[in-house]
């Protein structure tokens, strides 16, 4: 891949983890890598990055970010279940103000963090693949929803592409049991967002963000235009996983859907902290 492939690329939640991970990658993609969060500007900036302090849940704020953008990356959420109030501005108008200023600045393409959330009700058995219609599983997962429709939406009404990655487990190491399936390293995310972005055409296209596992529960048979070749595996932490891992239950959701705890969880209740207790071994 050479550098400066494209004019002027967006990302937003460029404070949190994976934001942060792809600032570097993205800013030699580009001339000009503009980088926003409702965040403070991070200490020190890369020589292409300009970054803007901004709230996704405020049209007028986010518009002028898209000027002149060949690609939004749209990172930026609240990565969490909450209640629906609390999602409501940053997850679903934030996801409408970032198409609908894409497609009025003439954007070719966004490339949007969805998530495993968007399907999470779905069996771990069943295999899922890309075509899987939704089965949210919380008002989050209920966003992802709700931006994958719209980017079908203004693909086949106005021609502004998607690629809509549902991201599963993407932390430096898998945590638990469940992530020997849905884990995605920093690695392969950054691949994964690099294919979604080189790509020269992709009309509207969904992908799950996971690694090579031996255990993946989704696949990705179906969007192998995209070129993604993960290169880690989970199954080099199985035995330490297992070793921690709480007892199996085949009526518990948590362990039986691909959305793990957050199947199990009540709408509105934090996912992250159910699965916090599954890593620490507690049900």
């Amino acid at each position: 891949m050479g550098s400066a492939l494209f004019g002027k690329l967006v990302l937003t939640g460029a404070r949190g983890n994976l934001g942060n991970e792809l600032r570097a990658p993205l800013s030699k993609m580009a001339r000009e890598l503009v980088t926003t969060d409702i965040l403070e500007a991070p200490a020190e900036l890369l020589p292409n990055e300009t970054y803007v302090q901004a709230d996704l849940g405020d049209y007028d704020a986010v518009e002028p970010l898209l000027e002149g953008a060949e690609m939004v990356i749209h990172f930026g959420a609240i990565v969490d279940e909450r209640p629906f109030e609390d999602l409501h501005l940053p997850n679903y108008v934030g996801a409408y103000n970032i198409w609908q200023a894409a497609w009025r600045h003439g954007a070719r393409r966004v490339v949007y963090a969805s998530s495993i959330h968007a399907v999470g009700m779905a069996e771990n058995a069943r295999g899922i693949d890309t075509d899987e219609p939704h089965r949210p599983d919380t008002f989050y997962g209920l966003a992802k929803c709700f931006a994958e429709d719209m980017g079908r939406m203004y693909w086949e009404k106005r021609g502004l592409e998607a690629v809509c990655l549902r991201i599963l487990s993407c932390t430096p190491e898998p945590q638990n049991v469940r992530a020997l399936g849905s884990w995605l390293s920093y690695r392969d995310m950054v691949q994964l967002v690099t294919r979604a972005i080189e790509t020269p055409t992709v009309g509207f296209t969904v992908a799950y963000g996971v690694s090579n596992n031996d255990r993946a529960p989704v696949s990705n048979h179906k969007v192998g235009f995209l070129g993604y070749k993960p290169q880690d595996n989970a199954e080099d932490w199985a035995e330490a996983l297992f070793a921690k891992a709480v007892a199996p239950d085949p009526q518990d959701v948590a362990q039986t859907r691909v959305g793990g705890p957050f199947a199990a969880v009540p709408l509105g209740e934090s996912g992250i902290e159910a699965i916090k207790r599954m890593t620490e071994g507690k049900k």
